[in-house]
């Protein structure tokens, strides 16, 4: 039995109830449904009395956005809205602040004793939710799974080094070369308990685009700030405060339900009724309309995250294309035929209602590309000129090829995609859009099956690097290229990207990186589009933290 705090007092339930609900929640022992309603009574009064005596407060947070985490293995899938929950359970040797700075957290001190090799000492005390302590032993267990073929952070955790334990509270990394960014690296790691991975038979992650399922697709066990209570694939998820975590909750937030809510309408419709305290990314075209409503503000925030068009660059044939025997894709003309085509501008304006950067940049952020104009600069949108490319290529009837695109992942994503298809139709490229939710379409990508796709990318790491290696790299063992699904071959951005990965010196490293960068625009291997902001909007009693990362963190969050 439950007893659920109501607006006008306590109420008994066995289900959840569905209005008159304040968010509170108290468990109470009341024995079988067998007992005596007469028992049941006086039990349920005699828990009223005791929590109202005690003076029982719970401030629950419910949110939602349009997708559903894929997993709750922390190192199976390297997604966005997946690591941010991941990241409330599980925690990383270092934190990032409000800011992003990188700040002490599993770790307490860390220094580079030569430049292949680094020590961190390890905070004491700290518990896992089971109860167990956390050692060294989970630090070096972490990052070995991390390097594994199921693994979608295992550029990372190959690029780390290998750790050694030292004693149970110090590690040392010994990395297989120079690297300049080795703390980032080691900050986007999550750390696992060994012995319940072990227990639990988890020791490696789960192989997510082949659908395999383990303990921890449901199940997790951290270090951090929340608990994971339940998790109901694209129903809802809950957390539970963590009262026993090393650091300080900022905020009050005791409980928080997650709920994937795909229709737009849907969405904005519960956050403006009160069913839900925040939305994640309420579509552009309603935030004039929000930032009027009573009880609701907006939170307004850039995130790091580009978002782009791949094209499968090394087939002979496209596997969803009108034309046998050939692969336009392969052809320049025809790529950058595409991105002429690509009214940037009506995006930004009439889809995007100006919530976007248009850039002709692939890093996240303009500083991953030192704010170089020639890096930045698009092509210019002259649909003249893409059609007179495409005669040249040999395609002056055009072709028929499948879109294939996320419908709840990035803002807009699917409108952009039949966006796209309308302006490609003018040079005769007729596109047949499927757009998928994020749990069929990320694994597809990861098995190369598609023709054209849209894809975003960013995080907390505005260098180069992390978009250079996985993302625009030549596809290689360890994760290298592991992104590059249209698995093109660029010698001189490889050459380029592959040196700036071990280069010490900035000068000769920012120098390496522009030569990347401009190498990939040179033969437009994917389509840019812009980088998106992503504004929060929250019921008025609600305070967050808008982090460029675009996490949730829920130990910022207070609920009035």
């Amino acid at each position: 039995m439950v007893l659920y705090a109501t607006r006008k007092g306590f109420r008994p339930s066995q289900k959840w109830p569905k209005s008159g609900y304040t968010g509170r929640v108290y468990l109470c022992n009341t024995g079988s449904r067998s007992m005596k309603r007469i028992n049941q009574f006086f039990a349920l009064a005699a828990c009223t009395a005791a929590l109202v005596s005690a003076g029982v407060t719970a401030n629950p947070l419910r949110w939602a956005a349009s997708g559903d985490p894929q997993t709750m293995d922390p190192h199976s899938q390297n997604e966005g809205l997946t690591n941010s929950v991941n990241s409330q359970v599980y925690e990383f040797l270092l934190h990032r602040d409000k800011k992003l700075k990188l700040g002490q957290g599993l770790a307490t001190e860390w220094k580079q004793i030569d430049p292949l090799t680094w020590q961190f000492k390890l905070r004491q005390g700290v518990k896992f939710h089971d109860g167990s302590a956390f050692t060294a032993d989970d630090v070096v267990f972490s990052m070995e799974r991390a390097k594994h073929a199921n693994s979608q952070v295992r550029v990372y955790a190959n690029q780390a080094g290998t750790a050694r334990k030292v004693d149970d509270f110090n590690v040392e990394f010994k990395l297989p070369q120079v690297n300049p960014i080795f703390l980032d690296h080691v900050a986007a790691l999550m750390i696992m308990s060994k012995s319940w991975s072990e227990k639990n038979n988890c020791v490696t992650p789960l192989d997510y685009k082949n659908k395999e399922e383990k303990f921890t697709s449901l199940n997790a066990n951290g270090t951090g700030p929340y608990r994971l209570v339940s998790r109901q694939p694209d129903i809802k998820t809950i957390w539970k405060k963590n009262d026993a975590w090393w650091g300080k909750h900022e905020g009050n937030v005791t409980s928080v339900t997650y709920t994937s809510i795909k229709n737009d309408a849907t969405r904005v419709a519960a956050l403006i009724s009160g069913e839900v305290d925040f939305i994640l990314d309420p579509p552009p075209q309603d935030m004039e309309r929000l930032e009027k409503t009573a009880n609701v503000k907006v939170v307004n925030g850039v995130e790091n995250r580009v978002v782009f068009i791949g094209m499968d660059q090394a087939r002979d044939e496209l596997l969803y294309s009108s034309l046998k025997g050939k692969n336009p894709f392969k052809d320049k003309r025809v790529r950058q035929a595409m991105y002429q085509s690509i009214d940037i501008e009506a995006i930004r304006v009439k889809l995007m209602r100006n919530q976007a950067f248009p850039t002709g940049s692939m890093t996240a952020s303009p500083l991953g590309a030192f704010n170089d104009a020639a890096i930045e600069k698009r092509r210019p949108f002259d649909v003249a000129a893409a059609n007179k490319l495409m005669a040249e290529a040999g395609y002056p009837q055009g072709f028929e090829v499948t879109l294939h695109c996320p419908n709840n992942r990035y803002i807009n994503d699917e409108k952009i995609c039949q966006a796209l298809a309308a302006m490609w139709a003018k040079i005769n490229i007729k596109i047949k859009l499927d757009a998928q939710p994020r749990a069929i379409y990320f694994p597809r990508l990861d098995k190369l099956d598609t023709s054209l796709y849209m894809l975003g990318w960013g995080g907390a790491i505005t260098d180069a690097e992390t978009t250079l290696t996985p993302v625009l790299r030549n596809r290689q063992t360890g994760g290298i290229g592991d992104y590059n699904y249209g698995n093109y071959k660029n010698a001189k951005l490889d050459e380029a990207a592959a040196a700036s990965s071990k280069e010490a010196d900035v000068t000769k490293r920012t120098a390496l990186i522009k030569q990347a960068l401009l190498a990939h625009n040179d033969e437009i291997n994917h389509l840019p589009l812009h980088r998106q902001v992503i504004p929060w909007a929250t019921r008025s009693n609600v305070t967050v933290v808008h982090r460029a990362d675009n996490f949730v963190q829920y130990e910022w969050i207070s609920v009035k």
